[in-house]
């Protein structure tokens, strides 16, 4: 399954990876979520629910990761790296955007984004 996210003019398509966190997240679409940014880094926004665990920890990320952070329960779309690492306890992705991320950058604050699958 692939999911679309949709902010504003800037349009990114991604896999969504297949574990069970991504195919609970997955459940809950089409949602727009008020997206805020963090450490010029990510856009984060709360989900309406907790997610199933079932995907592997990481406590590093790439640009491009879709990531779910459970103590929110946010999720986070990583444009940038700054080299840090996640606090506990760490992040699942959910799915990687190839390229054209970055253009996430020029909506400074909040930014309604709207994801949906599209397969």
């Amino acid at each position: 399954m692939r999911i679309r996210l949709t902010a504003g003019v800037t349009v990114l398509d991604a896999p969504l990876d297949d574990n069970a966190t991504a195919r609970d997240f997955a459940s809950l679409l089409p949602l727009t979520l008020q997206m805020n940014d963090l450490f010029k880094r990510e856009k984060y926004g709360h989900l309406p629910r907790s997610l199933t665990a079932g995907g592997e920890p990481r406590f590093s990320y790439e640009v491009g990761d879709i990531a779910y952070w459970s103590p929110g329960p946010d999720i986070a779309v990583f444009y940038a790296h700054d080299g840090q690492s996640i606090p506990d306890p760490g992040i699942i992705v959910l799915a990687e955007i190839g390229s054209g991320v970055d253009a996430l950058k020029k909506y400074d604050g909040t930014v309604d984004v709207t994801i949906e699958a599209v397969d």
